[in-house]
């Protein structure tokens, strides 16, 4: 993987990428903005599975308004990140912390896709069950660990 890494790197395209400051500054809006799309979204549709907000929607509908929304902000978080990552693809491939951050995302995202499936069958039910609102709360965490390990890449690694 670090062979394919210092390959991306040096690549001429991801080079001349990464040296034009308004196109890396478009990826950077971009990849921050995927994440407040779905990192907000799926804050949403996790409180309402939780009864703390939206209680007057069902969390089916809410789901419904909003799954489109986090789907494609993680589709600009990804693919900006990708071009984000390969300008510095070998330092970040090597950084622990870098790591840990996908890591995060990942099970976050994972997490965030079984509340939005789950959220119609949750709201049929009389009550929201303490198992559903479990996995709501532990995807609330993994967001949160997610913004939390993306601010410390460059903070510890210096990568970033």
């Amino acid at each position: 993987m670090l062979h394919f890494c210092e390959w991306l790197e040096h690549n001429s395209w991801i080079i001349a990428l990464d040296s034009n400051v308004p196109l890396s500054l478009f990826f950077e809006i971009m990849h921050y903005s995927g994440f407040f799309l779905v990192v907000g979204t799926t804050v949403v549709l996790d409180l309402r599975i939780l009864g703390l907000a939206g209680r007057k929607e069902s969390p089916s509908a809410i789901a419904e308004q909003l799954v489109p929304w986090m789907w494609t902000g993680l589709a600009m978080a990804t693919v900006s990140g990708f071009f984000m990552f390969s300008a510095d693809a070998a330092d970040f491939y090597l950084a622990n912390t870098f790591r840990i951050k996908i890591l995060i995302v990942v099970l976050a995202a994972i997490l965030g896709a079984v509340v939005q499936r789950k959220a119609s069958r949750w709201g049929e039910l009389p009550s929201i069950s303490a198992g559903a609102k479990l996995v709501a709360f532990i995807s609330l965490i993994f967001w949160i660990g997610a913004i939390l390990a993306s601010v410390e890449v460059p903070a510890i690694s210096g990568v970033g």
